[in-house]
């Protein structure tokens, strides 16, 4: 069954244990994009679907782009027609993306990763895993300790203690892929300092409330102001532990 991802094969979550990062070492430059100006959904897609081909076609090197976008809600390709809870609160755009419905707006990190699998042995299941762990490393950089769970996707934080009945777990960070003829695009989204309530306009993920006990939050959310340049920082340094590539400025 796929995990937040489109393909033309199934994607599951490596076995807890077994996840390893991808091992250091010979992958080259993958080149770093960090966008300052909000960028429409549209023109985001566009590109990377451009890259992808250039990539796939050896034209291009691969790339981590980094931006924000305006206030807005994708449908992935998973996502119930009932989730969309105020279809005319923000724009919405259907995505080729493996997932649920999600909101991106001001004070979100959403990072786009156009990465060749076949370097990588082609391993989808494992390049899920190593997006979980990228995010779960930067989060630490901040004493945040994000977990992944088996029945939902997405970075966790717990609040509360685990036995406590006021206790929750809140997603931090969301997870969804496509790949193209080996190359992947979309990624990951993590929260700096969105406004929360925007997301009451859907179901994010599949998220729902109240007795589930599950929600979103934020570093702000949690009492850690950093600021964007402090979390690019982070997600720089983690990808490339993780993924055992150097990462260059363009």
């Amino acid at each position: 069954m796929p995990i937040n991802a489109a393909t033309d094969k199934a994607v599951k979550r490596t076995p807890a244990g077994r996840r390893d990062p991808i091992a250091g070492g010979g992958r080259g430059v993958v080149e770093w994009r960090i966008s300052d100006a909000p960028v429409a959904y549209p023109a985001a897609v566009e590109f990377m679907e451009r890259r992808v081909a250039d990539i796939h076609r050896g034209r291009a090197a691969e790339m981590v782009w980094l931006l924000e976008h305006p206030p807005l809600y994708t449908a992935g390709t998973s996502a119930a027609a009932d989730e969309l809870l105020d279809p005319g609160r923000f724009p919405v755009f259907r995505s080729g993306r493996g997932g649920r419905y999600t909101y991106h707006g001001p004070g979100q990190r959403v990072a786009y990763v156009m990465l060749d699998l076949r370097k990588r042995d082609n391993d989808v299941r494992r390049f899920v895993g190593d997006l979980e762990q990228w995010v779960i490393r930067a989060l630490a950089r901040f004493n945040v300790r994000g977990e992944v769970r088996d029945d939902r996707v997405g970075i966790w934080v717990r609040r509360g203690a685990p036995h406590n009945p006021a206790s929750r777990e809140d997603k931090i960070a969301a997870i969804g892929v496509r790949v193209r003829r080996s190359v992947t695009y979309h990624g990951v989204a993590v929260n700096l300092e969105p406004d929360l309530e925007h997301f009451a306009g859907i179901v994010p993920c599949g998220i729902q409330g109240g007795i589930a006990g599950h929600g979103v939050t934020s570093l702000w959310d949690l009492g850690i102001t950093a600021t964007m340049p402090e979390l690019d920082s982070a997600l720089m340094a983690a990808f490339e532990e993780v993924f055992g590539v150097v990462v260059r400025r363009v």
